[in-house]
């Protein structure tokens, strides 16, 4: 592994090579509208357009801009562009006699047009979507038989490169995180690469900081043009320049570590090329610091951070990116076979490479684990540490500023919640820029919050806090049933149905039946009661989930009969991971937690004179009992959702196997 030629200081090289590709690049809003003219001064007359599902509106847009000059239209693009869907495209491209290439995605859209104008040399014009950056490289990776091989080839460049800012506009949060971080790979190598230069170092350290910027505006508001007008950047306008530089500086300086981690992990164990791109670069980054640390220092500042490997990582967590490559499906036995495939080949790299180095970087991937800042303190404060100061007077002050609250409960619970803040403070040494990530953390918290989605309860949740709550409210009334979390996705007002219906509205998955008891002090049968129920379909996601749904599924208002009975079916719940794609799964990730909860049906039960009860049923031997997420699992709960064949209590005619779950709930008195 060589390392010759790293950290001369490429900004102070009296002499340097610097080769630029040949491109044309139309850059702005609306730029779209120009492909037919770039067409046909590329003398284009058939136009064979590569472009996915994903951007099917953008597309029927640009067939019709397109035109007569449209011949045919390829849709099967694929991650790390497989041998074999190149070779489908080809049929196609062959049969429209196409004699060019116009594509339409992100980075496996822009592949499989490179990979088509590798093996007919056809012109081809590129509109991203995504901030990757590969439209400028003259890097093609394609796979086959499970591995992924890198060319690097002027055939591959594209004649033109159209960046529409309004393409990539609506792209969802994660996609956007991912891909720019994608596009940062590229500018972080090239700064310690042999072939780094000054052009390289500047668009590379440009593309870093306009990165760094962007992200946190978008992740707060995916702000429009109307910003501009403001007299600010429009960030999305920012992440697709940063894209263009930072592909630029692959094309000049090449690829190391990084990349090549990313290749074998994508190539040979499938894991998503962009989210694998962002788990692993604060840790390459991190592997390389001792032998890079002019390149990291400049990597800092133009993020912002005093630490580049640690600031990046946090940067990725604060705007929910992933973390941890076991939350992409890599399994931790995976490991070492990565790391031997990733040391077989030679490539540059500042420092050593090996397969126990590697193994552990994978590791602390897997993990999810934050690197530990290089240099936590600055030359100008490395003098010797001093002891914390005594912040107990300042604590008191603030408490004392609470005397006079009218409500004496709400004095006790802020005064103490105060010491309890201060403590942990003081306890754990906080630093500012810890303080202001977790201010940030619950900005973002609040600000993903909506109708559908409350991200403070999954917080409340996934840190034990609503089981403790539950527990001290619902738990001092022994022989009533255990109550459990309510969770993020219950809606108020459910519809009123009929007993015996079935509420999963025709979603697929094995048929429950579900029969319950509803009974009060002395095992009294509680007619009339209430009873909301709600769960997730077989793939895990509640109807709140499903935007392409129509009204409520899976979830119903009943009233029990005079006997306090309550029947009706459903389809057997399946485990789910919780919404985490944002701050809370961003938590999960960086300390190594899953984010699945056990299968359950979920229940609340009014009747008069009684205490209201939520609380759930979890199916006996599903996954995740031992390791809920939220910790809502009780054993009294866990039930058997007992498998049946043939005929139904209902006469129902269910095609094959069927199953049921019979329990009987105990209300407290309300003795308020």
């Amino acid at each position: 592994m060589t390392t010759e030629g790293f950290e001369t200081g490429s900004l102070e090289r009296a002499s340097f090579e610097y080769a630029a590709h040949p491109a044309r690049v139309l850059f702005g809003s609306g730029t779209a509208s120009r492909v037919s003219d770039e067409v046909r001064r590329l003398g284009g007359t058939r136009v064979l357009l590569l472009a996915g599902h994903s951007v099917s509106a953008a597309a029927e847009h640009l067939c019709s801009t397109l035109g007569p000059l449209l011949a045919a239209r390829f849709d099967g693009a694929a991650m790390h562009t497989p041998v074999e869907v190149t070779e489908k495209a080809l049929v196609v491209l062959r049969e429209a006699q196409a004699d060019c290439l116009v594509a339409l995605g992100g980075g496996s859209t822009t592949g499989l047009s490179k990979a088509l104008a590798l093996r007919t040399d056809l012109p081809q014009i590129i509109l991203p979507t995504t901030y990757a950056g590969s439209e400028v490289t003259p890097v093609l990776g394609e796979t086959s038989d499970g591995r992924k091989v890198t060319t690097s080839s002027a055939a591959v460049l594209p004649e033109t490169v159209i960046y529409d800012v309004e393409l990539s506009r609506g792209l969802p949060l994660g996609m956007t995180v991912t891909s720019a971080v994608n596009a940062l790979a590229h500018a972080v190598e090239a700064l310690y690469s042999p072939q780094a230069n000054p052009i390289i170092d500047g668009l590379a350290l440009d593309a870093i900081a306009r990165t760094a910027r962007a992200l946190p505006l978008i992740a707060r508001s995916d702000a429009g043009p109307a910003s501009e007008a403001a007299g600010r950047l429009d960030p999305r306008a920012d992440l697709l320049r940063a894209a263009w530089f930072a592909g630029t500086c692959l094309g000049g300086a090449g690829m190391g570590l990084h990349h090549k981690l990313c290749h074998v992990l994508g190539g040979s164990f499938g894991l998503p090329h962009a989210e694998t791109h962002t788990v692993i670069l604060p840790h390459v980054m991190a592997y390389n610091d001792p032998a890079a640390p002019q390149a990291m220092r400049r990597i800092a500042e133009a993020l912002g951070v005093e630490d580049a490997p640690s600031g990046l990582f946090d940067l990725i967590a604060s705007v929910g990116g992933p973390t941890s490559l076991q939350t992409l499906g890599l399994a931790e036995t995976d490991l070492p076979h990565a790391a031997q495939l990733a040391a077989a080949q030679s490539y540059p790299n500042p420092r050593e490479v090996t397969v126990d180095g590697l193994e552990s970087l994978l590791h602390d991937a897997w993990q999810g684990r934050r690197p530990d800042p290089s240099s936590p303190r600055s030359a100008a404060d490395s003098g010797p540490v001093s002891a914390a100061p005594d912040t107990s007077s300042l604590t008191e002050q603030v408490v004392a500023s609470f005397e006079h609250a009218p409500d004496q409960r709400v004095r006790q619970l802020i005064t103490s919640l105060v010491r309890h803040l201060h403590a942990f403070a003081v306890e754990n040494d906080l630093a500012q820029s810890e303080w202001q990530h977790a201010i940030d953390f619950l900005t973002r918290t609040g600000q993903i919050c909506s109708d559908t989605r409350q991200e403070f309860v999954l917080l409340s949740d996934t840190l034990g806090v609503s089981s403790v709550v539950d527990m001290l409210a619902n738990s001092r009334t022994p022989g009533a049933t255990p109550s459990a979390v309510l969770g993020p996705f219950y809606v108020a007002g459910p519809p009123e149905t009929q007993q015996g219906a079935d509420i999963s509205g025709g979603l697929p998955g094995i048929p429950l039946w579900t029969d319950v008891r509803i009974i009060g002090a002395q095992d009294r049968p509680l007619g009339g009661a209430i009873v909301d129920v709600w769960q997730s379909n077989e793939d895990g996601f509640y109807d709140v989930q499903l935007p392409d749904l129509d009204g409520p599924v899976l979830r119903a208002r009943f009233r029990t009969d005079d006997e306090g009975r309550l029947r009706f079916w459903s389809i057997l719940p399946s485990p789910y991971p919780i919404p985490d794609d944002g701050p809370v799964g961003a938590m999960l990730a960086a300390v190594g937690r899953h984010p699945y909860r056990a299968p359950h049906l979920h229940f609340m039960i009014s009747a008069p004179g009684h205490r209201r009860l939520v609380t759930q049923l979890f199916v006996a031997g599903g996954d995740y009992l031992d390791s809920d997420t939220v910790f809502g699992v009780k054993e009294a709960l866990i039930v058997d959702f007992a498998e049946r064949h043939g005929r139904t209590p209902d006469e129902r005619e269910v095609g094959g196997a069927w199953r049921s779950v019979e329990f009987t709930f105990r209300l407290a008195p309300d003795e308020s």
